[in-house]
This record gives C-alpha cells, sequence and structure tokens, in this order.
C-alpha cells in the first residue's frame, strides 16, 4: 500500500483550520500536518482546555482528514539560536518573546517545546517536527578564524539545552524530528552526525526528511535517507531548482528574497525541480520508510490553489510500496511432486 500524502498547514496559516481542511479534502489529501501557529494547533490551548484538542479532531474528521504529526518549528528554532534578535520576535507570540532578554526567549521557548511533547501526546499523535536554532550557524565561514573548540562549544551548548526536552519527548512516547536546514545545528550530513553525537544519540531525536534543503546545498538527499534511515520520523515533499550559476548567481542567494529571479536557486512545486522523486521513493523504501509524505508547498511564483493539488497528483504518481518477492524467484522450478 501506497504512503498516506498529507498537507503540512505551515503555508496556510493565514487561513483557519477549517479553511485548509475543506480544501485539503476537496484536493483527495489523506491528512494534515498541523503547524503549531495561526489557529492550527495551539499548545497552549490544547494543555489548558480540555475540549481543544476535541475541536482538532471534530474539523479532521468532518472532512474525513487523518494526523499523524504536529509541527512546532518556529518555536523550535528560538531555543537554541545565537543571536535572538527582531527576526524571531516576528515569529513568536508575545507571551513566549516577553521582554525580549535573549535567555529568557531560548528558556520559555524550551518549555513550550516540552509542552508541545506534552500536548502531542494528548492529541495522540507521536512525532512533533520542527527546528533546533544553532549557536554556531553564525560561525558558518570560517573568518575571522574559528577554531573547532568553538564550533563544539556551540554543540555542547546545543546539547544541553534539548537534551531535557528530549527527554520529555522520550517519557511521552514522542519522538522529535529535526528538519535539517540551513541555520539549524544540523544543515547536512556531516553536521547530522555530530548532532547526534553532541546527543549521545537520544533516543527521542531523529529527523523531518526534507530533500530540498539538500538541493541547493550540492548535498545527494538519497545519501542521507541511506545514512539515516533508522532515524527518519517524517518526510517532507518539497522541491528546490538550482539556477543557471553563469558565473553571476550565487548559491548563497546574495541576500535576496525567495522568488527574486537574481537568486541562484529557488524552490518551486514538486516535480518542478531538481529533486529526483524515483530515487528517493527507492530509498525509502529500502530504509522501511512507510510514514506519511507531507506536502510542504513553496513556490513564490505559482498560485497555492494550483500548486498544492499539482504537488498532490506528481507524488501520488511517484509513489510505489516496496516489493515483497524477489522477481526472480518464480524462474525457480518446481521441485514439488
Amino acid at each position: 500500500m501506497a504512503r498516506p500524502v498529507t498537507l503540512f498547514t505551515g503555508q496556510w496559516a493565514d487561513l483557519t483550520l477549517e479553511d485548509v481542511a475543506k480544501k485539503a479534502s476537496e484536493w483527495g489529501f489523506d491528512g494534515l500536518e498541523l503547524a503549531c501557529w495561526g489557529d492550527h494547533f495551539e499548545v497552549d490551548k490544547a494543555l489548558e482546555d480540555d475540549g481543544y484538542v476535541q475541536t482538532r479532531w471534530d474539523i479532521l474528521n468532518k472532512y474525513g482528514l487523518k494526523c499523524w504529526a504536529i509541527s512546532n518549528h518556529l518555536v523550535g528554532q528560538c531555543v537554541a539560536d545565537d543571536p535572538i534578535d527582531e527576526r524571531h520576535e516576528a515569529i513568536l507570540p508575545p507571551r513566549l518573546w516577553g521582554d525580549g532578554d535573549p535567555e529568557g526567549v531560548r528558556q520559555r521557548c524550551a518549555q513550550e517545546m516540552i509542552n508541545t511533547a506534552l500536548a502531542a501526546k494528548k492529541f495522540g499523535v507521536s512525532i512533533v517536527n520542527g527546528f533546533t536554532g544553532s549557536p554556531v550557524w553564525k560561525n558558518l565561514y570560517f573568518f575571522p578564524p574559528t577554531s573547532q573548540d568553538l564550533v563544539q562549544r556551540g554543540f555542547d551548548d546545543f546539547a544541553a539545552r534539548w537534551k531535557p526536552i528530549l527527554d520529555v519527548f522520550e517519557e511521552n512516547g514522542i519522538k522529535f524530528g529535526l528538519e535539517v536546514h540551513p541555520t539549524e545545528i544540523a544543515y547536512d550530513i556531516i553536521t547530522a552526525h555530530r548532532a547526534l553525537e553532541a546527543l549521545d544519540y537520544h533516543p527521542a531525536f531523529g529527523f523531518n526528511f526534507d530533500p530540498s534543503h539538500f538541493i541547493h546545498q550540492f548535498v545527494d538527499p538519497v545519501k542521507f535517507i541511506d545514512e539515516f534511515g533508522d532515524r527518519i520520523w517524517h518526510v517532507h515533499v518539497k522541491d528546490s531548482k538550482v539556477e543557471t550559476l553563469d558565473g553571476r548567481r550565487s548559491i548563497l542567494s546574495s541576500h535576496l528574497d525567495f522568488g527574486d529571479p537574481r537568486r541562484g536557486w529557488n524552490f518551486v512545486s514538486p516535480g518542478r525541480g531538481d529533486v529526483n522523486w524515483d530515487e528517493l521513493i527507492r530509498a525509502l523504501n529500502r530504509v522501511g520508510y512507510d510514514g506519511p509524505l507531507s506536502i510542504e508547498w513553496e513556490d513564490t511564483v505559482m498560485d497555492r490553489m494550483h500548486g498544492a493539488p499539482e504537488a498532490l497528483e506528481t507524488i501520488r504518481a511517484a509513489d510505489f510500496p516496496a516489493s515483497d518477492v524477489i522477481f526472480d524467484a518464480a524462474f525457480a522450478a518446481d521441485k514439488g511432486e
């Protein structure tokens, strides 16, 4: 049986959950991956109001949709980020931003991620996806000279902040899936290994695999699946296209907004970029991943009402179940009487 296809609601938070659910159902999605912003899934309400969780399920059930995961990328980003500045204020509710003192923001967001695990358990899902933030992303380019001791202190700080959160996840049977991504503690294969090592391979920590973030780094997403197959808790379907690198445009994006044609790369609707979906599906089959394929739709030059159903059609056509037989076994001689 092919995997269920869901729609991640993060890019649809300007619409009510009811509106998104109605559209997703009409398009033929199997479920939603609920973002913990907008009105889609509010962690504080889930813990304070015993009836709130049921209101989420009432909407999903009304439209015949399921849910396997919730996601709290925005809060998770603020747990270990350095610096904390006006960018973070723009993505946090006032109750978490508070007075803006950086360490206070980090501590409040850490508690909110703990609360997210408790809310997920109450909601009845076992996966929370998100970001971690990074104390060392600011040191990406090693000038002024950056020592490995300085980098290691950043990984140690990340681990010290996230281990207590992950302990609560584990205690409640919830897994945290980091979306490996530039600006996170892990943004490629090497740093993903290093993050796992820093956490002593915490059993609650794994990955929300999203191939689009590897393409413009010239990292093969299939190799990520092959190396971390037992830690892939969830999968995002998103695509990226590296434009012609003609000696003028940079893969570093030149501080240009997404969609700007002068950029070296952009996110595009699945099937319209450089991700090889056939290779990815085969790799997911090899590692035994049978969870949702969750479309995180981003394409700044395409209308999302066109793009989301197109992406659903694309991934349904690309997905296929793993074989449970050895094809040439049928050629063996029948030894029976």
